[in-house]
């Protein structure tokens, strides 16, 4: 061994094992979770000699410092054949650890999966829920299901709806805080996603509240009706436009249900589309640094044929980059539909406006609670500007939104 190698391979007798913030790493294994491969980087830092890692269960490097339940939600998601990713405590054959953010992606009859060392600010707090979350299960004595649910709670908590979501951002964050840490360009697909998902939340937000006020805007006519009934037969006219300011208004309303609420419409399913783009983009970058770490590395290792490695990376990182192309065309599909969306409401709103107008007129004409009820026309004119201001808030956030090609 050279002197650089045995400086490279020296440990600290306790504490961290050495894992540098540029290296990247992989194993793969089995759907029961037993090792096949793995490259130079995984060894040195788990420290075991290689037949003693393959053939091995995965859970030979684990750390008793890690909750149950995040290894629940580890299963449960790649046996359904989904890619997760989370932070992980690992324990090496000599007792150090070494946290890792790991990928794990489905392959065959098998998984993948790739380490980046974490060192983003997420990182600390996500330690802090760990410890929270064992204490739990030790003095509590929670299942890996209960431990995962409370582990899920966390995750709400932190203002995601669901652990894809998490995950993504998680991600995306721990590549933002490398970069800056090792000196590299900003990896500007990553944070034009990562800004995208926020324009996808503020449009969920903008909508939220499109629904509330277009619901405060249904009593109005009703309370027109009733007070052009109070002076007939000169509020006659009033009552008929009103009447009519009720049948466009509920026709929107349907139109507004069928298309903008629901688990199925476009505004439901337009931030989790741009959210499976990020998590993707940033499982392709992670297993290309792991290509990469590989090519590098260029030490052969005794039961592991790291050309066939490779070609599965490649393999896996092709398929990565199919599944994007879908999601940008999703994306901009669910984009377009909710622009038309906004252009169909605009035009509807037009003719509200006009019979608005017109109540308005009539109402100026009525010798008695005139000028009551052209407050209460007034207050239709309120709800809508404001509805129009978020339509076109909307209308932008969706192209925002919409990922063109560079």
């Amino acid at each position: 061994m050279s002197f650089v190698d045995r400086r490279l391979e020296s440990r600290p007798s306790s504490g961290e094992a050495p894992f540098k913030l540029h290296e990247v790493f992989f194993s793969r294994t089995d759907k029961r979770g037993v090792i096949q491969a793995g490259n130079y980087i995984f060894k040195r830092v788990a420290h075991f000699d290689w037949p003693e890692l393959l053939g091995a269960p995965h859970k030979l490097i684990r750390h008793p410092d890690m909750p149950r339940g995040v290894f629940h939600m580890f299963w449960e998601t790649i046996q359904a054949g989904k890619t997760i990713g989370a932070y992980v405590k690992n324990q090496a054959k000599d007792g150090l650890h070494y946290w890792v953010f790991a990928v794990v992606v489905p392959y065959k009859d098998g998984y993948l999966s790739a380490r980046i060392k974490p060192s983003s600010p997420l990182f600390g707090e996500v330690r802090k829920a760990y410890e929270t979350l064992l204490l739990a299960e030790q003095q509590e004595g929670l299942s890996p299901e209960e431990s995962a649910a409370v582990m899920m709670e966390w995750v709400r908590g932190q203002g995601f709806e669901d652990y894809d979501q998490f995950c993504a951002h998680a991600l995306c964050e721990e590549f933002k805080a490398r970069d800056a840490a090792l000196g590299n360009s900003p990896d500007e697909t990553l944070l034009d996603l990562a800004e995208m998902l926020n324009s996808a939340q503020t449009l969920v937000e903008q909508t939220e509240g499109l629904v509330k006020d277009f619901d405060a805007m249904h009593t109005i006519p009703h309370n027109l009706r009733v007070i052009a009934s109070r002076i007939e037969p000169a509020g006659g006219p009033v009552t008929v436009l009103s009447q009519n300011y009720g049948a466009m208004s509920r026709e929107m309303s349907d139109w507004f249900a069928a298309h903008v609420m629901g688990d199925n419409s476009t505004f439901a399913t337009i931030k989790s589309t741009v959210n499976t783009s990020l998590m993707v983009q940033c499982t392709t970058r992670i297993l290309m640094e792991c290509d990469d770490q590989l090519s590098q590395e260029r030490r052969a290792i005794e039961g592991v044929d790291m050309a066939h490695e490779r070609e599965v990376l490649k393999q896996i990182v092709d398929e990565l980059h199919a599944r994007k192309q879908k999601g940008q065309e999703d994306v901009n599909h669910e984009a377009d539909r909710i622009m038309h969306a906004c252009q169909v409401m605009h035009r509807q709103f037009l003719g509200l406006s006009s019979t608005r107008v017109l109540c308005k007129i009539e109402s100026a004409r009525l010798p008695e609670s005139g000028e009551t009820l052209s407050d209460i026309i007034d207050q239709l004119g309120v709800f809508q500007r404001r509805i129009s201001e978020r339509l076109e808030q909307i209308e932008k956030l969706s192209g925002d939104i919409r990922i063109h090609d560079k």
